[in-house]
């Protein structure tokens, strides 16, 4: 358990206080009692009940005070929350990059055949959104429960140039922060309250696929840390080979793409036995990213391996840790510990 406000702490010293006060007054009280020629007189007087229920109401009262001061203090509770709770964001690379075949028929088939499969096998609650990337990024499909619809906006990838991997991460934030009212948008700088809101991550979570480097657009260790000053988690996915193979787009891949460009004709890389290579993949970027943010980096040289990633991340993400405040727990206990306190004193010490 945390606490928001940790330094009211120091009022559940007021409870030993008044015990304290309480037994020099009780002290006092016999020192300077009244003498009386029999005492047997009194107790005949008095109700017949055993001596410990005079300290209950006070004993209980001190509690009603302890429970009220880890109250005021906010105390928070990590509990887990389930994945039907959970936004993920998946950010995918449609450079042209992706095109490459040396994973056949080329690296953007097989990422949008892993996709619609991780689509499809999340819990019906569980919202998803996608933002594709090449040179800019664009958010294609806000956080939805719409499985339909997260299909097709797969399935109509397009190409283009350029890599934006940080620009596609702030992009991710935006669209949580439109559904989570708890996360702050990117253009809000929160540098200044970094360690104040306590430990713990948002239900939500980022799935960056890429095949290459950043060439353009904000670097993803800036973005990173918008990412981790929201409590993000950000799992990254490098994909591809090192091999040289040609980049070959299907005409679906180069049609009217998600940014509003046309590639026309076809485009194809070097012919096969020419020592260009087509990945340059910043894999210390992307650990890093993922280290900053509290998620995970992954390494899919083929098919086979990014269907086991994408298969094993709802594993890692499928219960959350999220704190939430208990303090009116804490009030309530308290007001129910006075009120007893009160109570039982009116019932059984009238004659005290």
């Amino acid at each position: 358990m945390t606490f928001a406000w940790p330094y009211l702490l120091a009022l559940l010293l007021v409870a030993p206080l008044l015990l304290a006060v309480h037994l020099l007054l009780m002290r006092r009280r016999r020192r300077f009692a009244v003498r009386y020629a029999s005492l047997s007189l009194i107790r005949e007087a008095l109700p017949k009940r055993p001596r410990w229920r005079r300290h209950v109401p006070l004993v209980l009262f001190l509690l009603s005070l302890a429970s009220l001061a880890v109250a005021a203090a906010r105390p928070q509770a990590v509990v887990a929350v389930p994945m039907s709770r959970t936004s993920v964001i998946l950010a995918l690379d449609v450079s042209l990059s992706m095109c490459s075949t040396d994973v056949a028929p080329n690296r953007l088939a097989v990422a949008q055949e892993v996709a619609r499969s991780f689509v499809k096998d999340q819990p019906s609650g569980t919202r998803i959104g996608i933002v594709a990337f090449s040179g800019v990024a664009q958010l294609v499909v806000p956080p939805t429960t719409d499985r339909k619809l997260l299909i097709e906006a797969i399935d109509g990838f397009t190409a283009g140039r350029g890599t934006a991997v940080g620009s596609a991460l702030l992009r991710a934030l935006d669209a949580i922060a439109e559904v989570n009212p708890d996360v702050a948008r990117t253009g809000i700088d929160l540098s200044a309250s970094r360690g104040i809101r306590g430990a713990g991550f948002e239900p939500d979570i980022v799935v960056l696929l890429t095949d290459g480097a950043t060439t353009q657009g904000v670097h993803p260790i800036v973005a990173a840390q918008q990412a981790a000053d929201r409590r993000i988690r950000v799992y990254t996915i490098g994909f591809g080979t090192t091999d040289v193979a040609p980049l070959v787009c299907s005409r679906e891949q180069l049609g009217s793409n998600v940014f509003g460009g046309r590639f026309s004709g076809g485009f194809s890389g070097p012919p096969p036995g020419t020592r260009r290579s087509f990945i340059v993949l910043d894999e210390p970027t992307l650990q890093r990213v993922a280290d900053a943010t509290g998620g995970s980096y992954h390494r899919a040289a083929d098919a086979d391996q990014l269907v086991s990633v994408f298969r094993n991340l709802p594993a890692e993400v499928t219960l959350q840790e999220q704190h939430v405040e208990v303090s009116v727990a804490f009030a309530a206990l308290g007001g129910l510990l006075a009120a007893a306190a009160v109570g039982l004193s009116l019932a059984w010490n009238r004659y005290v």
